[in-house]
């Protein structure tokens, strides 16, 4: 990973995150963009350069945010873009390169009952960035170990793991997979893709209503630093699929969550 992206919203905890992004972008030695996405409402009678306007107060305000952190090594550069903050992601990336995006999980939503807000919930299902959400005030320490939570096996793309493996290399943390068997499980989700059975240090499954009721009943044996999962249209996050938001209900971590893309 060489590219980390940090969107920064209206949340109080966009400092936090950032600071989040900074440490561990230290560790596997990446570089930092901090984005705030903005729009502009034409009308009649506006100055003419109020796009530019906009545009600068908006990269002075991230500059401000960067101020309020430690740096440490790494390079941090400020991005201020036009549009919705999907679009400006999917602009950067086309522009940079992303390896990552580091978000809140409520930048721009203040509603308790939400796991991931309105934004974040559009990153992880409008983009192929792999994202890691960060929860509000989480202070980085080092991944030591990482809980693989999985319905199925099979992962097409082989790209999509190597954000995992690079934080395994990095980090020298163990990965134990854990399997869970929903309703709908197939007999073929019991092959393992050869690339993740590789990074694997341990293994187990159990059968579960949901994906998330098969992490809360082994998070605390394993004691993980990191959860990781994969986004699928028939697993994890399918509500995505329906909206942009997740209920606490659905699914929460206390924990940072790196959700995996292009697995099918």
């Amino acid at each position: 990973m060489r590219n980390i992206l940090v969107p920064i919203g209206a949340s109080e905890n966009g400092k936090s995150t950032l600071q989040y992004a900074i440490d561990f972008a230290s560790t596997i030695e990446a570089n930092v963009f901090v984005l705030k996405a903005f729009n502009v409402v034409n009308k009649a009678g506006h100055i003419g350069n109020v796009e530019e306007v906009i545009e600068r107060t908006n990269t002075q305000s991230l500059k401000e945010v960067i101020e309020q952190v430690d740096t440490k090594d790494v390079d941090v550069k400020v991005i201020a873009a036009k549009g919705i903050v999907v679009d400006a992601i999917q602009s950067v990336n086309d522009e940079l390169g992303i390896d990552l995006v580091v978000v809140g999980p409520r930048p721009n939503d203040h509603r308790e009952e939400l796991f991931l807000g309105r934004t974040s919930g559009s990153i992880i299902k409008q983009t192929e960035i792999p994202v890691l959400v960060v929860p509000e005030g989480y202070a980085f320490k080092s991944i030591e170990r990482i809980l693989t939570a999985i319905k199925s096996g099979v992962i097409k793309n082989k790209e999509s793991i190597k954000p995992l493996e690079e934080i395994i290399d990095k980090f020298k943390a163990k990965m134990h997979l854990l399997q869970v068997k929903t309703t709908g499980f197939l007999q073929e989700d019991l092959e393992f893709f050869s690339d993740l059975a590789a990074i694997t240090s341990s293994y187990n499954s159990s059968e579960n209503a949901t994906l998330f009721q098969g992490v809360l009943e082994h998070l605390n044996e394993r004691n993980p630093d990191l959860i990781c999962v994969f986004r699928r249209k028939r697993g994890f996050f399918k509500k995505l699929w329906e909206q942009n938001t997740i209920k606490k209900v659905e699914f929460e971590s206390r924990l940072p969550l790196l959700v995996l893309k292009g697995a099918e």
